[in-house]
C-alpha cells in the first residue's frame, strides 16, 4: 500500500532495549489530501529512520505495510514506511531514498 500526502507531524524518536537488542523507531503524521482530508500516523524503524530523513512539511509517497497483533487481549495496529519517496516521483527513481522493494524483517519490536 501507498499513502501520498504533507508530512504535518514529526514525533519524538522512541528507543529500547528488547531481549534481541537495542531498537529505536520514529512515528510521523501524514495528511492525505481530498474532500475529507486524513491523518494517519506511520513509523520508520531502525536506521531508515536516518536513510529517510523525513522532515515536516514534505510532500511525500510512503509504502506500507499494515500489521495488526494481539497482546493480553488487545489488539494493536502498527502502520510500517519500508520505501519512501518524494511525491510525483516513479517507481525505481531514487533520490537517496530505499528503494529496494522489499519490507525489512524487523525484531525485537516491543509488545505495544
Amino acid at each position: 500500500m501507498e499513502l501520498t500526502g504533507k508530512i504535518t507531524q514529526v514525533l519524538p524518536e522512541k528507543s529500547g532495549t528488547s531481549t534481541r537488542g537495542p531498537w529505536r523507531k520514529q512515528e510521523y503524521v501524514i495528511e492525505i489530501p481530498g474532500e475529507y482530508p486524513k491523518q494517519v500516523c506511520f513509523m520508520v524503524w531502525g536506521d531508515r529512520i536516518d536513510q529517510f530523513g523525513i522532515q515536516q512539511g514534505q510532500e511525500l509517497t510512503v509504502h506500507i505495510d499494515l500489521e495488526s497483533r494481539e497482546y493480553n487481549g488487545r489488539w494493536y495496529t502498527d502502520v510500517k514506511a519500508w520505501r519512501v519517496e518524494p511525491a510525483g516521483q516513479g517507481a525505481g527513481q531514487g533520490d537517496g531514498f530505499d528503494q529496494s522493494g522489499e519490507p525489512p524483517m524487523l525484531d525485537g519490536e516491543p509488545p505495544f
